[in-house]
């Protein structure tokens, strides 16, 4: 599923989440202010917008009513907040992302300022993007032991083949998981004996090689190699 995602600020944080939800298939649109960090050429699949985020006629002018995702990623908490602040109140974006830059600033960072959620890291900031919109997809969340393994989540859809069995029932993939459930506002360590509901979140930890098997068994894909 393609997303249409509207990072505020162009920097080295900006660019670095913006190239990784382009290469998950995503569409984004950079906004940026100040003309020299206008660098087209370092993420040319994005769309670049020479404006402040922080002005709401900038904002219409670049249609952020139509995106699906804003991520407030600027160097500057207070440009951050105005930036979430004004795209969900004026423009009614469901999902926005804010950049938390000096720690003391935090508790600011709320749903009463139009904050989802508020991250520090660009590849958790992409991954919380991405959990947040994706149902029947795999999303990596997290790399461990210097790539070795990942934490990957898959949001379960409905009439995948394993709604409504017990975790017994999935035959998993070697070097692979299911840590967690992750069901409304409850968290579940998983037995044998659960059930599995379409929306649960279930969150893997596994090898990179085994992903698109976890994936494969999850979804009920076909195409992909048999399980080993």
């Amino acid at each position: 599923m393609t997303v249409r995602i509207a990072i505020a600020g162009a920097g080295n944080v900006g660019r670095s989440i913006a190239s990784e939800l382009i290469g998950n298939g995503h569409e984004v649109m950079l906004i940026e202010r100040h003309p020299r960090q206008l660098c087209p050429e370092r993420v040319p699949e994005a769309r670049w917008v020479l404006a402040d985020a922080c002005e709401l006629s900038s904002l219409e002018e670049a249609d952020l009513a139509g995106c699906d995702v804003v991520v407030a990623a600027t160097g500057d908490d207070k440009a951050n907040l105005v930036v979430s602040l004004l795209a969900k109140t004026e423009f009614a974006v469901p999902r926005v992302v804010a950049r938390v830059n000096r720690a003391e600033n935090e508790w600011l960072f709320t749903e009463q300022w139009g904050v989802d959620v508020a991250v520090s890291k660009p590849r958790l900031m992409a991954a919380l993007v991405e959990e947040a919109v994706t149902v029947g997809d795999l999303v990596r969340l997290m790399t461990f032991r210097q790539g070795e393994a990942n934490l990957v989540e898959i949001t379960l859809p409905k009439n995948a083949p394993y709604e409504g069995k017990p975790v017994r029932s999935v035959p998993m993939p070697r070097d692979s998981a299911l840590v967690a459930i992750l069901r409304g506002k409850r968290v579940l360590v998983p037995t044998p004996d659960d059930p599995l509901e379409s929306g649960d979140e279930l969150i893997f930890v596994c090898t990179a090689e085994v992903e698109e098997q976890v994936r494969a068994v999850v979804l009920g894909d076909s195409g992909l190699p048999p399980l080993g």
